[in-house]
């Protein structure tokens, strides 16, 4: 492992930001630190620059303990959420900044500087100041700066979220991009699942000081093993009755509650030919709300006094609220205090009930829209 955290724990007075948290990065990886405001996330990694040191634990970097070890000297390069330009320096004096505190020529530098503005898309921009900059391409000046030094680590503190929506979303498949192309191992903090299941190739979640989960982002997504990555990761909604719901009927008592996402749930018209195999493992609904996502409807459907959400395509034909619908939940994650648990719907077994399944019931093997 080319990062490594063994039992860190961290304490401001009375209060236990980290505790016990302890795992391992690989050499020219992107990994996101995943959570929610207040979870810790932050602190680890002010920690691993040197900002903060922990109150016990190991912080290595390369095979080297570097608790002890200044962050001038840790060979990390740092972007901060407000870009932390210095507004009186040009684009060029900016990224060279920490060069010049090198000492290095000013040939070098001039060459090193150069190189990075090409790198990063601001060529012809070095002799603008910040001011005359928009809030993604400041982003950009802080990224070659931070890359100026030729740092083994790149820490990124939520990198993304003092830029507007559209340039935000450009950016995370830049800074992916870039980070490949450059080979550096890097760490970036955030509390957008999108923005870390874009971006990373692996997440470690946080909570309350603790890790969480550490997987893929597709494992994190489609395998959470605690009741809080099972709430926090996706569109969620919490049931503490789920067994009165159909197929679910033998978990009661099992489990605490449980948390049902809205892709796990199809909504349809009870005279859909294509659900007619699937109409007697359904349930009755009433459209409490809808909701326009843009390129969806989301449905809030009461379900027997249980409301859950779905999404529907704008391609179907259109409902209204207090409209009756058929519900099929086919897949809930089932939790207890320390784990969750993926459980089907009993009554669907051996049916149609993946989610590619159900877009072909929908949409008939033919693709065209059928209600």
């Amino acid at each position: 492992m080319y990062v490594e955290l063994k039992n860190i724990n961290k304490n401001f007075g009375s209060f236990q930001a980290s505790k016990d948290v302890s795992f391992g990065i690989e050499k020219g990886r992107l990994v996101a630190l995943l959570g929610p405001s207040g979870s810790g996330k932050t602190t680890i990694l002010r920690m691993i620059a040197g900002l903060e040191t922990p109150t016990s634990g190991d912080i290595l970097i390369d095979g080297v303990r570097v608790n002890d070890i200044s962050p001038a000297e840790r060979g990390i390069g740092f972007v901060f959420q407000n870009y932390a330009l210095f507004r009186y320096m040009t684009v060029f004096d900016n990224i060279a900044f920490g060069l010049k505190l090198k000492k290095m020529p000013a040939a070098q530098i001039r060459e090193r500087v150069m190189e990075l503005l090409k790198l990063t898309g601001l060529e012809g921009m070095e002799k603008r100041f910040p001011n005359q900059l928009s809030g993604g391409q400041r982003q950009r000046v802080a990224f070659a700066r931070a890359l100026a030094p030729n740092p083994s680590l790149l820490l990124l503190d939520e990198p993304f979220a003092a830029i507007d929506a559209k340039v935000r979303q450009e950016l995370r498949s830049w800074l992916r991009e870039m980070i490949y192309k450059v080979g550096i191992t890097s760490i970036f903090v955030t509390h957008d699942q999108d923005e870390a299941v874009e971006v990373a190739d692996e997440i470690i979640v946080t909570n309350q000081g603790r890790v969480e989960q550490i997987g893929t982002p597709r494992q994190i997504y489609k395998e959470p093993q605690t009741p809080f990555v099972s709430e926090f990761i996706g569109q969620s909604v919490i049931i503490p009755d789920y067994y009165k719901l159909q197929g679910f009927e033998s978990g009661k008592g099992k489990y605490a509650g449980a948390i049902i996402r809205p892709e796990f749930v199809e909504a349809f018209k009870s005279d859909n030919p294509h659900f007619a195999d699937l109409l007697s493992f359904s349930e009755e609904g009433t459209i409490k709300d809808i909701l326009f996502r843009g390129n969806s409807l989301e449905l809030k459907i009461d379900v027997g006094g249980i409301t859950v959400s779905t999404f529907r395509s704008l391609e179907r034909r259109p409902v209204e609220i207090g409209e009756k619908m058929n519900v099929i939940i086919y897949r809930l994650f089932a939790f207890d205090k320390e784990k969750s648990y993926l459980l089907e719907n009993e009554n669907l077994a051996g049916k149609n009930a993946s989610g590619e399944d159900m877009d072909a019931l929908i949409y008939g093997d033919a693709g065209y829209f059928v209600g």
